[in-house]
């Protein structure tokens, strides 16, 4: 059940962070060494292009601007209208014709649309019970579609540790892998010291 009163304090936080967001080398990806090593990782994690991608938790829609620009059709949905509306800003400026929609990532509503990939960035660690996030997350696949989930446990305790987030996948998913991201810098622009991974794993396919 969802808590309205929990979703809106959560929506009013973001909406506050929309503004100086991009200012981390990682969200803004200003950078372009930090833009040029994301966008390798995502040609290795993703199906190749073109493809459908749902960003799950696009915030200012930075993972987007470069699945789409690397010809991917991709649908962005965030909780927060403030950072919607800095993702739509940039699309139309860098002439990227990506949907971007407020939308609860726990439960997204998005009829029968089924992805060849979704694709999520650090928002599972902060959503309740997430192996029924997962399976919600799975069923918007299509079939043999793959799911990328970049996570982390940070030193202020947050986050999820990688056997936690690799239990909670749902039984469908096959090819499971998991990439250690913290050794490399060059994704964070910066020192880190924390645990830092991506799972990637695909829906299997049904006889």
């Amino acid at each position: 059940m969802v808590d309205r009163q929990k979703l809106e304090a959560v929506r009013q936080f973001w909406d506050s962070e929309a503004a100086t967001f991009d200012n981390e080398p990682d969200h803004g990806l200003r950078d372009a060494t930090v833009r040029q090593a994301w966008t390798k990782l995502l040609v290795e994690w993703l199906p190749p292009s073109p493809a459908t991608v749902l960003d799950i938790g696009c915030g200012t829609g930075l993972l987007s601007l470069v699945m789409a620009s690397l010809g991917y059709t991709v649908t962005g949905i965030d909780l927060s209208p403030a950072m919607i509306a800095h993702a739509q800003r940039k699309a139309q400026a860098a002439g990227l014709p990506i949907l971007f929609q407020v939308m609860d990532a726990g439960h997204p509503q998005l009829g029968d649309q089924r992805f060849a990939a979704v694709l999520c960035r650090h928002l599972l660690w902060a959503l309740p019970e997430p192996a029924e996030v997962l399976r919600r997350w799975a069923g918007l696949l299509a079939r043999s579609g793959r799911l990328v989930l970049i996570e982390g446990f940070w030193q202020t305790g947050a986050g999820l540790h990688v056997q936690q987030v690799l239990d909670a996948l749902p039984a469908a998913m096959m090819n499971i892998e998991v990439h250690p991201l913290s050794h490399q810098l060059v994704l964070w622009g910066q020192m880190i010291s924390d645990e830092r991974y991506a799972v990637t794993t695909e829906l299997a396919t049904t006889s």
